[in-house]
């Protein structure tokens, strides 16, 4: 298929002007706002107990560099154990090296032919094979891995020289365990933030994730695919940079300023690819609206959703090909779940745009096809929120208020962070297992009544009640519901109560009974007894307990 690019049409050169003017306010309003509160802090110490990796051509000749004024460690992986040069510092020829670990806390392990393994703890690791033994795309603080390029090998050596003392970064994240929705009952439910993570930071812990903020590298796409915002980006957080966009674009159009463009970029390769294109006379559109955050990943749905409620016309996410390649699929996902939706509302499109460019020409004509994309004459006026849903329901109600088109509901792609299920009445039981899987309490009992309800608002789409159910009698259905009963508890399931059938007290469900004696019928517990299946459990030891095993009063039928 071959697809071409309609240049937009030429900008009224009166009204880029104004927008010209307009986004010098807009960055202005953002400079004028008060610094971030203190994030708090993960702490490294290191002494400089440098480990070297590599053949002798190359590592060699650095070992000794550093040897100068660090305590260094050399492993030649291409040396033979009784030709090893000689040196004041530890020589070994390994046929087999693995590293794990960050600054101040690596582990090394290796063997020479022959020989028992040797470990050693180390602060530093300098990793000058042809393949790095750390194979994550974002390496822990500490570990140099610089390739094949003599000059960013000698970079490395400089900067070890420097590595010794007290570091500290920002704890990235937080995590609220409650909102989890990773497993429950040995049943996994959600691993988007274990599988996204770029640093191999993030680990299922029982019923919960394990974040290690020694790895954490502070990318936030964790908290970009979280559906229920139990990890949270904290460097700025999410309320921050909300206010900082509601602010820019408030300002953009007090000032004059048409079909605004959010440009969304790191702070490192993306503001280094935009400043090289002003050296280069590549000028950014006029209405582009430039956001620098500490990654390009650490923004989402919740943010992107509610610059369109406070009037932007676009958002875009500029990649440089520096970021790990799975950040990319999971921003065009989650781009893709936003603009369904405003394509279900009757907003004029597109909206978002995940720009990948790693040349200024590249960037040029990404946003020469930046979104225009239809928004609210009236822009919003909440806060985002510290919570994700919130922020999320605060911006979905804005845009369908003013929307012009309001369905009912809007299908979306599987994955998508909303959703309802629907429930086999005839296989339910109502075991109520779902109920207690459920990480997000949109699943609920009928209290003194045998009900399965649910709420339809508080889903996430994570599947664990599917999972759950022992009679597989869930489906879920990805969509995003704007009727008014989707905040509502729904009745998905109902039976008739039923009585044991020797003290009459209720213990179950009628559609649960016929169902365990279809299956416990030939068990040998109940061959010859089948009606223990109908007693509760005090009663069903009580009858078991009596000479012979039967029963010696009038048993009752429930109602």
């Amino acid at each position: 298929m071959n697809i071409r690019f309609i240049e937009p049409a030429a900008p009224d050169p009166l009204q880029e002007q104004r927008n010209a003017l307009a986004r010098g306010a807009a960055l202005a309003a953002m400079q004028a706002l008060p610094e971030p509160d203190d994030a708090a802090t993960v702490q490294y110490h290191s002494k400089g107990r440098v480990l070297v990796v590599g053949n002798t051509a190359h590592a060699l000749a650095r070992a000794d560099r550093l040897a100068q004024a660090l305590p260094v460690t050399l492993l030649l992986t291409d040396a033979e154990p009784d030709l090893l040069p000689a040196r004041a510092y530890a020589i070994h020829a390994p046929r087999a090296v693995a590293v794990a670990g960050w600054l101040g806390a690596f582990e090394a392990r290796w063997q020479a032919t022959g020989q028992a393994a040797q470990q050693s703890s180390f602060d530093l690791v300098l990793d000058l094979s042809a393949s790095p033994l750390i194979a994550t795309h974002q390496h822990p603080h500490g570990y140099y891995a610089p390739g094949q390029d003599e000059a960013a090998r000698d970079a490395a050596v400089a900067e070890l020289l420097e590595m010794t003392g007290d570091f500290e970064k920002p704890k990235y994240f937080s995590y609220k365990e409650k909102l989890c929705a990773h497993s429950r009952n040995e049943r996994t439910g959600c691993n988007a933030c274990i599988d996204i993570c770029s640093a191999k930071a993030i680990a299922g812990a029982g019923e919960r994730i394990k974040v290690n903020p020694y790895l954490c590298a502070g990318c936030g796409a964790c908290t970009t695919v979280c559906p229920t915002g139990a990890i949270s980006y904290a460097y700025p957080s999410a309320p921050y940079n909300g206010s900082r966009i509601k602010s820019a674009l408030r300002a953009y159009r007090e000032a004059g300023g048409e079909q605004a463009l959010l440009l969304l970029h790191s702070q490192d390769h993306g503001a280094a690819l935009l400043e090289q294109a002003g050296a280069e006379g590549l000028q950014l559109p006029a209405r582009a609206i430039p956001l620098a955050l500490h990654h390009a990943a650490s923004t989402g749905i919740d943010l992107w959703l509610a610059a369109l409620a406070y009037g932007a016309s676009g958002v875009t996410v500029l990649l440089t090909g520096a970021e790990a390649p799975q950040y990319a699929a999971a921003l065009d996902q989650q781009m893709a779940i936003a603009q369904t939706v405003m394509d279900a509302l009757g907003y004029q499109g597109p909206h978002f745009q995940l720009a990948r460019a790693a040349t200024p020409s590249e960037l040029a004509t990404a946003l020469r096809h930046a979104p225009r994309g239809a928004t609210c004459e009236q822009p919003a006026l909440f806060n985002v929120a510290a919570d994700k849903r919130n922020t999320l329901d605060y911006a979905l109600d804005h845009l369908y208020r003013n929307a012009p088109v309001q369905p009912e509901s809007v299908p979306l792609p599987a994955g998508s962070p909303f959703g309802a299920i629907d429930v086999n009445r005839q296989k339910c039981s109502l075991c109520m297992a779902c109920v207690g899987a459920c990480p997000a309490s949109a699943l609920m009992d009928g209290q003194n009544l045998p009900q399965l309800r649910f709420v339809e608002q508080n889903c996430v789409q994570c599947g664990l009640c599917a999972d759950t159910c022992p009679e597989d009698a869930i489906t879920l259905v990805p969509r995003l519901s704007f009727a008014e009963t989707r905040r509502q508890p729904v009745l998905m399931a109902e039976t008739q109560p039923f009585n044991c059938i020797r003290c009459g007290q209720p213990f179950g469900t009628l559609q649960m009974i016929e169902n365990m004696l279809g299956k416990l019928s030939s068990h040998p517990a109940f061959e010859g007894h089948l009606d223990r299946i109908r007693m509760c459990g005090d009663c069903r030891v009580r009858d078991m307990m009596q000479p012979g095993g039967e029963l010696s009063v009038e048993l009752r039928r429930p109602q």
